[in-house]
Formats: C-alpha cells, structure tokens, sequence
C-alpha cells in the first residue's frame, strides 16, 4: 500500500479505537491524560535514534505518530479540528517558511536560511496579532518580541535553548566558544560569593546563571544539552552500581564503606569501564 493509503487506515484504526463499541481505555482518554505519553514518546524515539537500530527507530516513531493521530481525533470528536487540519497547517507553513525554495528569495547558506525563518515567524505572528485585534476590535500598538512564542511551560533547559537560539538567529551571539567558557568561569565565580553570602535566593540565581550558560554552551557548539546529559546521568548510574558490585565483591555493602575507599572504588569502575570500551571497540574493528 502507499504511503497515504497506511495513514488513512492508522486514522480509521484509531476512530474505530474510540467509537463506542471500541477501547474502554482509548474512550477515556483526553488531551491532558495523554500528555505523559507524548512526552515519553518523544524520549523514546530519541533512545531508539541514538541504538542505531532501525527496526526500534521505526517501531518508535509509530509510537510518536500515533500520538499525533490521538489527539487529533480527540479534537475531530469535539469539531475542533481534524488530522487533516494538522497536516494542512504543516505543509502550508513549510511552504510559506521556504521562499528560499518555492519562491524568489534566495538564501547562500543554511545560517541566512534560519534568520530568515525568524523573520517570516516574526512577521506570522504580527499578522496574528492584528487580526486578533481587529477580532477583538483592540488596537495592539506594541511590536511583539522576537522571543514571543516560546512557552513558559517548557523545561526550563529546553526554554533555555530555544531563547539563546531565537537571539542567535539575528546575529546576538557569541563570536567564539571561548567567549561562553569564560562566562561559565565568571558565573561560577559569582556563584561561590554568593555561597560565601549564605544568601539562598542569591544562590539559586547564580547556579541559574551557570545552568544557563551551560545550556548556551551546548547550543553554541550544537550538543544537544538533553541527550549530553542523559549520557552523563547513564555514565554516572553505570559507575555507581559498579562500584556497588565492587563492594559486594568483598562482602560489604557500599553504604559501610568510607569516602576515601568509595573514592577508590569509583577511580576502580572507571578504569573497568575504559578497559570494557576498548576491548568492545578492539573487536568490532576486527569483525570488520
């Protein structure tokens, strides 16, 4: 079957999953109940991406597509809007963002193609806004903010990212890593006066500060900060249980053991880690 003719019957599934002789569970489910799975969908697609298994990839994003044909039938029921309202704004919007390729304007590099993005949102949003003014018979005299759109309910890293990357679209941005590294150091700086000040809302302002320039940091030099961190949570979670297997080894548990030998016992995984990596990496070159 085609493409359009998998995705007609993915809608009709889900329609007959939420008809009244359907699933109990799918009938009950609303737009805020779902909100936990669009979430942990969207990790799992990034877990599946980075396996390198593309059977689990495509298994994952079916999950994530699922919760895009979800939600929209939930709207469909209540004559909001429907899948095809969705995947009209969609195409329309890439249609209207790329002048670059389906109009006049041209664009010499993928960087002017981002500022131009920026300006064609901006733009959008200023119609929007006139209209809704012209709904609403209120005259909005104020230009909106470059970084208007961004949610506040985003996590706060994410919210980061996005706001440096919007700045960074019209040219406010840093010349060169270095420039950032030297503000972490002058962040980190502020943030031990403040430890000194023993002045609690001061210093969750200032480790704000050093988050933030972090977050910046990874924009700048294209890490995604999620993933990097997800990697250095799973690095640490390794480690500690290592080490705990370590312990068990000689008959104790870690939580009797004494910083100074933990200390030995994290230096210990680490060195088992590395050993373990190099071997793996040993054999898959021979393999090839």
């Amino acid at each position: 079957m085609t493409t359009g003719q998998w995705f007609e019957k993915l809608v009709a599934l889900q329609e007959r999953l939420r008809a009244p002789n359907g699933c109990p569970w799918d009938r009950e489910q609303t737009h805020s109940s779902l909100r936990t799975y669009l979430i942990e969908e969207a990790y799992e697609v990034l877990d599946a991406l980075e396996s390198g298994d593309d059977a689990k990839f495509a298994e994952e994003m079916g999950d994530l597509l699922l919760q895009i044909v979800f939600h929209s039938q939930i709207a469909s029921e209540e004559a909001r809007f429907t899948i095809a309202d969705v995947i009209r704004e969609i195409h329309e919007k890439l249609i209207r963002r790329h002048p670059h390729v389906f109009g006049e304007k041209r664009a010499k590099d993928a960087a002017e193609v981002l500022k131009n993005w920026e300006e064609i949102k901006s733009e959008e949003r200023r119609e929007k806004r006139t209209n809704q003014a012209l709904d609403g018979a209120k005259q909005i005299d104020n230009p909106e903010s470059l970084l208007a759109g961004v949610p506040r309910g985003l996590p706060a890293a994410l919210e980061g990212f996005q706001l440096t990357r919007r700045a960074a679209r019209i040219g406010f941005d840093w010349d060169d890593a270095e420039g950032i590294f030297e503000k972490i150091r002058e962040e980190g700086a502020e943030l031990r006066h403040a430890l000194e000040t023993k002045d609690q809302r001061r210093i969750e302002e200032e480790i704000g500060d050093v988050l933030f320039a972090a977050v910046n940091l990874a924009r700048f030099v294209q890490a995604d900060r999620e993933i990097a961190l997800k990697k250095a949570n799973a690095k640490f979670a390794n480690r500690f249980r290592a080490m705990e297997r370590l312990a068990r080894e000689n008959g104790r548990e870690l939580a009797e053991i004494p910083r100074p030998e933990m200390e030995a016992l994290w230096e210990k995984a680490k060195r088992n880690e590395k050993a373990t990596l190099a071997s793996t990496s040993g054999e898959a070159a021979r393999q090839k």
